[in-house]
């Protein structure tokens, strides 16, 4: 097999959680009294980490970070998120599948902005922790996405686990927002865009899009692998 190992953003990909996130921003900021649109969200800060959030929020809308406020904004936040996931199921229709299908066959680990306690929940719930065996998680890097430490990382992390040097080119990254496909990009992965997000059109940076993550397939990964591995061998010398 030419695929070496796949590697899941989270939020948008296997969680349903950025209407959930807008929400719980929302809960949050109007407490604060700061009025956030979802058009804001989607616009301007889908794709970033909390920490990112709060200070783009800071710069654009006034928003009082300082001091111990952002720890106390960081923890509010993810108070009431995890609230609202306990009240429901926020997996994409065949994520489980999927992650199960991809983990059988492969290593496999999560790169994402969320963090570490909220992704743990979420896959502990849906029974799928023992196979994501490595996650980079919000504070786990010094830069977040479109940074390429998260995913550069995640590789490398994926092969101690795997006991051996797994090549970047022959992973894939999976995502559903341009910070993430561009991270995953220049940390040398191939990527796959979903369009859960964003319109397929505007995901330029991914190899190949696709409209969720129940039309992600072991057989569409693999090809994607082999691709780069021909691109490779055709370049010249």
């Amino acid at each position: 097999m030419t695929l070496e190992g796949v590697v899941f953003d989270f939020d948008g990909v296997i969680a349903n959680s950025e209407p959930l996130h807008l929400r719980v921003y929302q809960i949050l900021l109007g407490q604060e009294g700061v009025p956030f649109s979802a058009s804001e969200y989607y616009d301007r800060y889908l794709g970033l980490n909390d920490l990112g959030v709060f200070d783009a929020l800071a710069r654009d809308k006034g928003l009082d970070v300082a001091g111990d406020r952002m720890a106390m904004l960081l923890e509010r936040k993810s108070a009431i998120f995890l609230r609202l996931v306990r009240e429901g199921d926020v997996l994409f229709e065949g994520a489980a599948r999927c992650v199960a299908e991809v983990a059988a066959a492969v290593p496999v680990a999560i790169a994402s902005g969320a963090l570490r306690h909220e992704i743990d929940q979420i896959l502990a719930d849906a029974g799928l922790t023992p196979l994501v065996p490595v996650i980079v998680a919000a504070g786990d890097t010094t830069r977040g996405k479109p940074s390429p430490e998260p995913y550069t990382k995640a590789v490398e992390l994926l092969s101690r686990h795997a006991g051996r040097r797994i090549d970047p080119a022959r992973v894939v990254a999976i995502e559903d927002s341009r910070p993430g496909l561009q991270s995953a990009r220049a940390a040398g992965l191939r990527a796959l865009g979903l369009a859960t997000s964003y319109p397929a059109a505007s995901l330029v940076e991914a190899d190949r899009v696709t409209a969720d993550i129940s039309h992600v397939t072991l057989p569409l990964l693999e090809s994607m692998a082999a691709d780069a591995e021909a691109g490779a061998s055709e370049a010249p010398r």
